[in-house]
């Protein structure tokens, strides 16, 4: 008797053993990706606002971007991270408390909200460089530091309005938290079969894929203009002339652009095929982890983008640290200087914003 209990109990604890191993590289695989978007996000807004030369319209878009992405890493996963831990103390039989599903109503839209900002920042970063190379003598004109700080208002507010839209439009449609992608999600009653006003749901993959299309036909008009420009100049035997420098940071922004679009695509569409899924029923509980953790992941890729594809941010990030090293080793009236304009940044920045010059 003693022996068949515990052969009857080794397999149990081998299950548990596994549940448990399994979790826990969930937690630390969940713990680094808070770690790199944090800091990766971070040393992005720093450059962007601190660094004179990226207070432009592309630097502003450049620096939404950033937020949208750093808001995920220290909003959205840390919560599941939370939840992840509790669960390995207190094992699966815990219920969620009425203050965990009222957090995952506000983080749950936090997202949603920040996973739109970011495709339609991307859309409005391809613009602007279409702009720029098309239309060079109209950009200063038609893309100003002014206009662009309304349109990345707009885009703020509009996402977050599009994210609570599907609980406003049907009272079926919650939002929990999911143990199959560790993450706050829209959630359908099981209890009863698919309406069709949960077609809402749908908006977000045709949403995203409208302005990815749209992004990527852009990215193409632009590749072909300077592909053409480059050209002609080569045909004329103007390469060695100052203006060919143009045309190289040109062709470095819109290349960065475009890998940007095509990551957030490449990371965008497990999640679309899933919500489709879901809409029409069907439970992919494994596929969920991967779909919304790789949604997550993409939001440290675009300071990677930028440091491989960007040498101006590379440069912006030696100009940074650089200002900071030489602070630190003069130990003169300077460093109260440096230290001042430091904290003054946040306002310069806002100065440069409302109040352009000229621009």
């Amino acid at each position: 008797m003693l022996g068949n209990s515990s052969s009857s109990s080794s397999p149990n604890c081998t299950l548990c053993s596994q549940d448990f191993a399994g979790g826990v590289c969930k937690i630390l695989f969940m713990v680094f990706l808070i770690v790199a978007i944090s800091l990766g996000n971070a040393l992005s807004l720093l450059v962007f606002l601190c660094v004179k030369q990226f207070r432009s319209p592309q630097g502003y878009l450049k620096a939404s971007l950033a937020l949208a992405d750093f808001i995920t890493g220290v909003i959205v996963a840390p919560y599941s991270v939370y939840r992840e831990v509790n669960r390995l103390v207190y094992g699966m039989e815990q219920e969620p408390s009425e203050s965990g599903e009222l957090t995952c109503y506000v983080i749950g839209p936090i997202f949603a909200g920040s996973t739109l900002v970011s495709i339609t920042t991307i859309f409005l970063l391809s613009v602007e460089r279409s702009i720029a190379v098309l239309k060079p003598l109209h950009k200063k004109v038609v893309i100003t530091k002014r206009r662009t700080v309304w349109l990345i208002l707009l885009t703020w507010a509009l996402s977050f309005c599009m994210a609570v839209i599907p609980m406003l439009a049907s009272p079926d449609i919650t939002q929990q938290y999911n143990s199959c992608s560790n993450l706050c999600t829209y959630e359908f009653p099981t209890n009863k079969p698919p309406q069709s006003h949960w077609n809402i749901m749908l908006l977000y993959p045709v949403f995203d894929f409208s302005l990815l299309g749209s992004t990527l036909v852009i990215n193409v008009i632009t590749f072909s203009a300077l592909h053409q420009y480059c050209k002609i100049r080569k045909q004329l035997g103007l390469e060695s002339q100052g203006g060919s420098q143009l045309a190289f940071l040109d062709i470095n922004a819109a290349k960065t652009i475009g890998i940007l679009t095509f990551a957030f695509a490449a990371a965008f569409s497990p999640i679309a095929v899933f919500v489709v899924g879901s809409v029409m029923g069907y439970k992919w509980c494994h596929f969920a982890f991967y779909a919304f953790w790789i949604l997550t992941s993409n939001s440290c890729w675009n300071v990677a983008i930028y440091s491989i594809w960007d040498p101006k941010f590379r440069l912006g990030v030696r100009e940074l640290f650089g200002k900071k090293v030489l602070t630190s080793v003069s130990r003169g009236p300077s460093h109260s200087k440096e230290a001042n304009s430091t904290s003054m940044a946040g306002v310069v920045v806002l100065k440069d914003m409302f109040c352009p010059d000229n621009t």
